[in-house]
């Protein structure tokens, strides 16, 4: 597969950029410091400099791609808008070159369903929506914009994410993972590539947890 990364520099990112490459994926990690990237010296790994808020900056990096990974996220808390804007420039590209493929990375803490048990949903979601609430805007404003392209998407949507080792973990379709409210860094990039292999998750949401 040829697979684009965005946020290919972030704790996530970097995790899906080294298992893509050990999977035999071709890799674009789109960045703006190529420094942060991991020191590979890899024949299948492709940085590219580029402004990620910019169509037209990373319409080459899209081009004829077969899938395209969305891992961005804030650096600081002013950051309020990154992801949306992100999303909607990876939207424009893609659009623009004929890529149908994406995956965007939110999280499961802004959403409350049908998987959530009752404390989660009356007690821990409403704290951490009060508390994280530009965060949780701008995954609101980011997922809204995923499931309007006409794109074959999958939105994941992690807990709290920690620097774990692989282990074992569950998967939720279309509702959030009950009583999964960590997931190790690894693990979700795991998730996303074994998401890219499925074709049948295109117009889903994925909830993961341990």
């Amino acid at each position: 597969m040829r697979l684009t990364v965005f946020g290919a520099t972030g704790g996530t990112g970097q995790h899906v950029v080294l298992q893509a490459l050990t999977a035999g994926h071709h890799v674009t990690a789109v960045v703006r410091d190529p420094a942060r990237l991991p020191q590979i010296d890899h024949p299948r790994l492709e940085p590219v400099i580029a402004d990620a808020m910019n169509p037209d900056a990373i319409r080459p990096a899209v081009t004829g791609q077969d899938a395209v990974v969305s891992a961005l996220g804030p650096h600081t808390r002013t950051d309020a808008s990154v992801c949306a804007d992100g999303a909607s420039a990876i939207i424009t590209a893609m659009r623009a070159e004929g890529t149908r493929r994406l995956i965007v990375v939110t999280a499961s803490g802004h959403i409350v369903d049908a998987g959530d048990g009752p404390f989660t949903r009356t007690v821990v979601k409403p704290m951490l929506r009060r508390y994280l609430r530009e965060g949780f805007a701008d995954f609101a404003r980011t997922e809204q914009a995923v499931r309007d392209s006409d794109l074959d998407w999958t939105i994941m949507r992690p807990p709290r994410l920690t620097d774990g080792k692989h282990r074992p973990y569950r998967t939720a379709i279309d509702r959030n993972v009950r009583g999964g409210i960590t997931i190790a860094r690894v693990d979700l990039a795991h998730a996303i590539l074994a998401a890219l292999d499925t074709p049948t998750t295109a117009g889903h949401t994925i909830s993961l947890g341990y």
